[in-house]
């Protein structure tokens, strides 16, 4: 049985507070052109579809200052490949 995806805003939202606690500003990374809009949706889709996402507002709630996200987190390299974009500049 394929997982049924989230909700688009709950999901749009819980990327938005990774990027938060991770340290990635992907308004910056959008404005510097690192992040498409292709891109953007793309993670939120991969937000929607990951089997962890129930547990992730949980794991935002006690982490709110990290250097990465968890491994469990679909979109974690690419939060990892904005950071280091933005630190290049």
């Amino acid at each position: 049985m394929m997982h049924r995806l989230g909700n688009l805003m709950h999901h749009t939202r819980m990327v938005l507070g990774m990027a938060r606690s991770t340290g990635t500003d992907v308004v910056q990374a959008y404005d510097e052109g690192d992040l498409s809009q292709e891109d953007w949706a793309s993670m939120v889709q991969a937000c929607r579809g990951c089997g962890w996402a129930d547990r992730c507002e949980d794991w935002l709630d006690d982490h709110r200052d990290v250097p990465c996200a968890p491994e469990t987190c679909p979109n974690r390299e690419k939060f990892k490949a904005l950071k280091v974009r933005a630190a290049q500049r």
